[in-house]
């Protein structure tokens, strides 16, 4: 059966036996490295699963962080959207560094101050149980959607393109790689796993991005193909695609959401042996963004330049130029490539589903005084249940037409922020910050952000004429809205019950080194937005 599918594979003349050669070497020495990984931590304590034993370096907090925010989805949608628009959809990797900074030296120092495992222990020292269970489940439903579902189906869909496989048979062994290594190793695995995946990633799209201006004639040749408006960050503000009104004001409330309150993300810096090293991870992973660009935005604009009619199927854009730049074997590395950041992020987001249930929901509400053994074995079982729900969940998305992977995922992005930054940054920001208003807010507030996504996706399109202002502003007119409603709540709460218990910040004094790599950083960005403007 398996030499059947193999041949059938071999006959869509994408993948030769060398390839599968070497596909099949890459797993083996991945489930090698996770399991002796796994192997080699202290299982003693209890958070050894979900947080390495607090143990992580800054290299694979960087490393985990950029991994798992590099998905199939930026594989597959950043080089189509280098095929339409240029570098525009750049602004989502670089405008990132902003809110990378914000959680090294603003949220960070309260996350391991507070010693919290989970985001939702944290807003429930601050505000309670009900809060801590409003938000626990709030948490699980985002990474279901947006982590599991959405990437799983982007990954379905590269899988397919790939081999000729459904999307069932794509997205199941997917799900079963990923969940070895959660329920097999948790973070530690995960986290060990990422360095040997991101510099096989670097190495394997840098050498695409080479051997594709080569054919282009040179970056002077291929900038002269494209139009002048390809190489800006910044849009008019009559654009319909990214106005620059919009990225300025409607980012930031998704990234603030995405880079500092999300579970999966912000796991690796809980993981921080301390504070230095966390502040040092996120450096790392803003640096690695920058090559976001290059290694998947400019392949898109590369394959424009040499086969134009990939406009009309813009999606397939990466996989074309892989199929007719390399030969043989380095194919099979660039499908091993893209495996390997779909079990970055599918496994870390089962990670951070299993630690969000068992440690919020299980423990705190259901059974305090589990031992180490059955917190374990709920967290892989909560691992097992939610890769299915996600399988089901991706093939319900599946039968969705109409909408681009693109837009589904960043609109959902833009609508699922608005509660989650406005609670977060009141939270930390605002000390008078009532648990009332943070309960409504996640309760009312969510209920009202995905309600204004729903009319925008499916009840009012804009396809079917209806007018409406770009997501991202609407995410931003969200947000206000929240916080208006914020402050209003808090000064009215005749109670004024929150907070609960003082969340101090770790105190700390920031060394010479790590203040050198931020300043790089942000040298660079500038720099960048300077050049990619103006064209």
């Amino acid at each position: 059966m398996v030499i059947t599918q193999i041949e059938g594979m071999m006959g869509q003349g994408v993948l030769h036996t060398i390839d599968f050669w070497v596909i099949g070497a890459y797993f083996l020495v991945l489930l090698l490295v996770g399991f002796w990984s796994s192997y080699q931590a202290n299982k003693k304590k209890q958070d050894n699963l979900f947080l390495a034993g607090r143990s992580l370096g800054w290299v694979p907090i960087g490393l985990t962080m950029w991994g798992t925010n590099v998905g199939p989805s930026m594989l597959i949608t950043m080089a189509s959207s280098g095929v339409l628009t240029g570098v525009v959809t750049g602004n989502y990797s670089w405008y990132a560094f902003v809110f990378i900074f914000l959680l090294a030296f603003v949220f960070a120092p309260r996350y391991l101050g507070a010693k919290v495992q989970t985001l939702p222990e944290f807003l429930g020292r601050r505000f309670g149980a009900l809060t801590q269970s409003l938000l626990a489940w709030y948490t699980i439903a985002t990474i279901l959607i947006s982590w599991l579902a959405l990437t799983l189906f982007a990954g379905g869909i590269l899988i397919g393109q790939l081999l000729g496989i459904p999307m069932w048979e794509s997205v199941l062994g997917l799900v079963v790689i990923s969940g070895l290594f959660a329920m097999a190793g948790g973070l530690k695995a995960i986290a060990s796993t990422n360095v040997f995946q991101m510099a096989l990633l670097i190495l394997v799209s840098a050498l695409l991005v080479v051997v594709g201006l080569h054919k282009a004639g040179g970056f002077s040749a291929l900038y002269e193909a494209t139009p002048g408006s390809f190489w800006n960050l910044f849009q008019p503000n009559d654009s319909p695609d990214y106005p620059w009104l919009a990225i300025l004001l409607g980012y930031p409330i998704m990234g603030v959401w995405f880079w500092c309150t999300d579970q999966s993300m912000v796991q690796s810096v809980l993981g921080a042996k301390d504070l230095k090293t966390g502040q040092r991870g996120a450096n790392f992973c803003g640096l690695l963004k920058i090559l976001d660009v290059p290694l998947f935005i400019l392949p898109g604009i590369i394959c424009l330049v040499l086969f134009p009619e990939i406009k009309a199927t813009p999606d397939k854009a990466y996989i074309h130029l892989v199929t007719n730049l390399f030969p043989s074997g380095l194919i099979g590395l660039v499908v091993v490539t893209m495996l390997a950041a779909m079990i970055s992020t599918i496994g870390s987001a089962l990670n951070s589903l299993s630690t969000v249930f068992t440690m919020d929901i299980y423990v705190r509400k259901y059974k305090p005084a589990a031992c180490n053994k059955d917190v374990v074995r709920i967290g892989r079982l909560v691992t097992l249940f939610g890769a299915i729900v996600a399988i089901a969940l991706t093939l319900a998305i599946d039968n969705i037409r109409g909408i681009k992977l693109f837009d589904i995922f960043q609109s959902i992005l833009g609508f699922i922020a608005p509660p989650m930054t406005t609670v977060f940054l009141f939270a930390v920001l605002w000390k008078k910050t009532t648990a009332r208003a943070v309960n409504l807010v996640l309760s009312v507030g969510s209920l009202f952000s995905l309600g204004i996504g729903v009319l925008y996706l499916w009840v009012l399109p804009v396809a079917d004429g209806y007018h409406w202002p770009h997501f991202m502003m609407l995410s931003f007119l969200i947000f206000c809205a929240l916080s208006v409603f914020t402050v209003l709540v808090t000064l009215l709460d005749k109670k004024k019950d929150g907070p609960t218990q003082e969340v101090k910040p770790v105190r700390y004094k920031t060394d010479a080194f790590t203040k050198g790599m931020w300043a790089f950083l942000i040298l660079i960005m500038i720099g960048l937005y300077i050049y990619f403007n103006g064209h």
